[in-house]
């Protein structure tokens, strides 16, 4: 993580991160790993070491979705309501689009391999 002069920790990264993803998922998953982007928010969102590793290699959009939608701290309203830390909301809907953006990407490969030996 980069350090401004002041003392307060770089904001940078989520930029990157976006480009690497049009990219591939699995691309971007690997950056924020690498370079510790999100560090926090890896770590909160998994609670192990398998269960990121296999969503890498099985999901990787959706561990992307769900890893960026993770919230990894409650979140208390300006009306005192609080937003408990996880996935909530509109974020389900960017993790499910992206689990059905997975399950698309498997079963096209399967169609596209049937339709060129027919």
């Amino acid at each position: 993580m980069l350090w401004r002069p002041n003392g307060y920790p770089e904001a940078m990264g989520c930029c990157f991160v976006a480009l690497a993803s049009w990219i591939s998922p699995r691309l971007a998953l690997s950056i924020m790993w690498v370079f510790g982007l999100f560090d926090h928010r890896l770590s909160s969102a998994f609670s192990s070491f398998w269960l990121g590793l296999l969503g890498f290699f099985f999901l990787p959009w959706t561990t992307l979705a769900y890893a960026v939608c993770f919230a990894p701290l409650p979140e208390v309203r300006l009306d005192g309501a609080i937003t408990p830390a996880g996935v909530s909301g509109f974020g389900w809907f960017v993790v499910i689009f992206a689990f059905v953006v997975d399950v698309m990407s498997y079963t096209s490969g399967e169609k596209a391999r049937r339709d060129r030996y027919s």
